[in-house]
């Protein structure tokens, strides 16, 4: 689980063994739907127990549950249907789309390479897009991994009618005719997905590969995360695939991808538990990532517009319970994520709905984490 660098009281906490605290820290994801068929993995969870995760948590046609709490797996579940048309059931090992959590790890991608000597949070745009206007001058790599680089959202300025998907030259395009941006670079924060497909182009122009075979070869595959993929329709299939629904007429149907469904760097990554678990425990054991970028990583970069929060790099921070917490949730056609960590604790949940679900994300999160971590009696 990542622990935040901002943290006083953390950096006075036996200082000289911070990599050994890192390596206890674990991270949890917590997934369940509340009227769903039958659960498809228990785990060592009590019948009763996983009844109260299903009864707490909003309708959705499947999910996937884990939780950890002071270092230790606590609840491990998968609910219900990844494809409703097919009967396939929901376990663990089910893939997921991460939608904007996906943004953390080509944040991630981004900071390996800034360790490899290959960029600069400091590069400006006009480094990786000549063409872009005379604006992209002023636009740090640093801006827009924290949200500032005024860039607007693209999915706001897609053309009314557009039914084919968007690639990612296509967001590049549109932002060749945003000729101002929304406001001075740095100056401001403003939630932007294009700067986020801006960055995984990056990524490929600065590594000189694909960014999906850079992401293979530099963070799926030495983790393990043999199953996790950055998916391109054509260019590789996903395995044990969960597939987007939303409700009609009372029935669960197949609504999984949007006309911004296919540029990459926002949104595109798919992974399941088994395999997001590995990452999150290679953040904590300092296995990706050198010491200064993972404590930027990890520590407020930007005062945020959502209540009392801060933005790292591809992450919000902010507290709960009492909680320094680390958290980002995911919303795309079909899919609802939600991630919240809890590193003093050594805990977190992480929530997978395969359905539009329409409670917010951050409340059925907070009641996950304190049904499963804060409230939880003792085994």
């Amino acid at each position: 689980m990542p622990q935040p660098a901002h943290s006083n009281q953390m950096n006075q906490v036996q200082p000289t063994c911070r990599r050994s605290n890192l390596r206890n820290i674990a991270a949890a994801i917590a997934i369940a739907v509340a009227v769903s068929p039958a659960p498809t993995r228990a785990g060592d969870a009590s019948p009763d127990l996983i009844k109260q995760v299903a009864a707490a948590l909003p309708d959705s046609p499947g999910a996937c549950v884990l939780a950890v709490d002071d270092g230790q797996v606590v609840f491990q579940h998968g609910f219900g249907l990844a494809d409703v048309a097919n009967n396939v059931l929901c376990t663990p090992q089910t893939n997921f789309r991460m939608a904007s959590v996906s943004k953390q790890f080509t944040a991630t991608a981004i900071l390996l390479l800034v360790d490899q000597g290959k960029l600069s949070l400091d590069d400006t745009l006009d480094k990786f897009f000549p063409g872009f206007p005379e604006y992209g001058k002023k636009i740090t790599v640093k801006q827009l991994l924290t949200h500032t680089s005024g860039l607007p959202d693209y999915e706001e300025l897609i053309p009314k009618g557009t039914t084919l998907q968007l690639g990612d030259l296509d967001v590049v395009q549109i932002l060749l005719d945003t000729k101002e941006p929304q406001f001075a670079p740095g100056s401001q924060w403003r939630y932007s997905n294009s700067a986020f497909v801006l960055l995984g182009m990056i990524v490929e122009i600065a590594a000189e590969q694909p960014f999906h075979q850079f992401m293979k070869n530099e963070m799926f595959r030495p983790l393990g995360m043999d199953n996790s993929c950055i998916y391109q329709r054509g260019l590789n299939e996903v395995a044990h695939r969960a597939f987007g629904h939303r409700l009609e007429d009372g029935k669960w149907t197949l609504a999984d991808q949007s006309v911004a469904s296919a540029t990459r760097g926002d949104g595109c990554v798919y992974t399941s538990l088994e395999d997001y678990l590995k990452l999150l425990t290679a953040h904590a054991d300092g296995k990706l990532l050198s010491a200064a970028s993972h404590d930027a990583m990890f520590s407020p970069q930007a005062k945020t517009t959502r209540e009392d929060s801060s933005y790292g790099y591809g992450w919000f921070i902010d507290e709960y319970r009492g909680e320094p917490r680390i958290q980002h949730n995911g919303d795309s056609r079909g899919f609802r994520l939600c991630v919240q960590t809890f590193p003093h604790r050594r805990a977190a949940v992480v929530l997978q709905f395969n359905g539009d679900v329409n409670e917010g994300m951050m409340e059925v999160g907070q009641r996950m984490a304190d049904l499963l971590i804060f409230d939880r009696e003792p085994k």
